[in-house]
């Protein structure tokens, strides 16, 4: 079923309250010397906080600089990003990062964990540079691992947890600065099909808890558990649409 469009976007609007993430006529081109390359072509979307949306394409459509680009970590050729009610796509480079520190949570695909480090302090690590005392990081990060199921796992170092408890050490540092959006890059895609349902269904159960999830993924098995999905294709939007 197809969402019901979205309310019309000015420049020089304010997104209302209740819109997280709000793209206009978003662009990024990339200058590769002889050509031009037009990753995005002017995409408009609009989020509202505790939705759960899966973003989705075949490779070449734009998922992943969107994704970039939502996530702060590269900036539009043309158009707006207002996360949270700021402009962010007019930010310098300092300003980004600590949007991203502050407002993002991030799940990649590869885990990206310290591998000599404990769950706990690997889940510490956004706090370190959110400037937090070592009794605050402590108590952040315990609850982070227990809301994901981890609270017995908090001295283990990577390489003495399964994938699938990786992935979750992982989610945890993602929550742990209680961040407006968990973004979440094909986070299931080194995981067997068995264990990528249940960090699934932990994506759900954080859903329902509340949280703004938006995820980034190629299979449309794993875009089902989303409520949500946007699909892109050579630049642009090709549909949005209702999963459930």
């Amino acid at each position: 079923m197809t969402a019901a469009p979205a309310m019309q976007f000015r420049t020089g609007d304010t997104p209302l309250p209740d819109i997280v993430i709000l793209t206009y006529k978003l662009a990024r081109n990339y200058d590769m010397g002889s050509e031009v390359v037009h990753a995005l072509r002017g995409v408009d979307i609009q989020i509202r906080r505790n939705e759960f949306v899966a973003i989705m394409g075949p490779s070449g459509s734009g998922k992943s600089t969107l994704m970039n680009l939502i996530g702060c970590l590269d900036t539009p050729t043309g158009g707006e990003y207002w996360l949270n009610g700021q402009k962010v796509s007019e930010l310098g480079d300092d300003d980004l990062a600590h949007i991203r520190n502050k407002e993002i949570g991030f799940v990649f695909q590869t885990f990206n964990l310290l591998p000599r480090a404990t769950a706990l302090h690997n889940v510490e690590l956004p706090l370190i540079y959110a400037g937090l005392t070592a009794r605050q990081r402590r108590e952040q990060a315990e609850v982070a691992l227990d809301r994901v199921g981890l609270s017995d796992r908090m001295t283990h170092k990577p390489n003495e947890l399964s994938g699938g408890q990786r992935q979750r050490v992982a989610i945890a540092r993602a929550l742990v600065n209680h961040p407006s959006i968990l973004l979440a890059d094909e986070p299931t895609g080194n995981l067997d099909s068995a264990t990528g349902n249940d960090i699934m269904r932990l994506f759900e159960e954080l859903h329902l808890a509340g949280q703004t999830i938006l995820l980034v993924t190629h299979e449309h098995d794993i875009a089902v558990h989303a409520r949500r999905a946007i699909h892109l294709l050579d630049g642009r939007i090709e549909r949005d649409e209702r999963t459930r």
